[in-house]
């Protein structure tokens, strides 16, 4: 079995973009306000149970999460190696459709499922399942990216 080739600074690139996404996806700035009210909370609840619980082993382990995601689309994106040459932009266009697919057919039906089972809003699970969307495009297209441009310096 041969082990697969990661670029392990892509990937850890990759880790830190989808945290920081999801640091602003439930931000003020995005969803937060729409995302607490859909869980049936307040934004005090939330301050209390922040206040009450472990916040940078929590940010910590979402951060593990986020290399987890990126170390396995790298591992999966050996196989679309294309064998001739082609531009950065084509890489990166690639990597796009490698993030869409892989959440089409992994986050998708899996976070859809339950959702549908826990009673959880459909706009909940819609807020949750954007980011996760968001961050394999994105995470896919850094990872991909940085191939193409290491195989076009070459």
């Amino acid at each position: 079995m041969r082990i697969p080739e990661v670029n392990y600074l892509a990937v850890f690139v990759a880790a830190v973009v989808i945290f920081l996404l999801g640091g602003l996806w439930y931000s003020p700035v995005l969803f937060a306000k729409r995302w607490i009210a859909l869980q049936g909370r307040t934004e005090e609840q939330m301050r209390a149970d922040a206040a009450a619980s472990n916040m940078p082993v929590m940010y910590l382990l979402a951060f593990i999460c986020s290399l987890i995601i990126a170390w396995a689309m790298a591992v999966l994106t050996n196989p679309f190696v294309p064998q001739t040459a082609t531009s950065v932009p084509d890489w990166i266009f690639r990597g796009v459709k490698l993030g869409m697919f892989t959440w089409f057919g992994f986050v998708l039906p899996t976070s859809f499922a339950t959702a549908l089972f826990s009673k959880k809003p459909k706009a909940l699970w819609l807020i949750d399942t954007g980011y996760n969307f968001v961050a394999f495009i994105i995470a896919g297209a850094i990872i991909m990216g940085w191939m193409g441009a290491g195989a076009s310096a070459r």
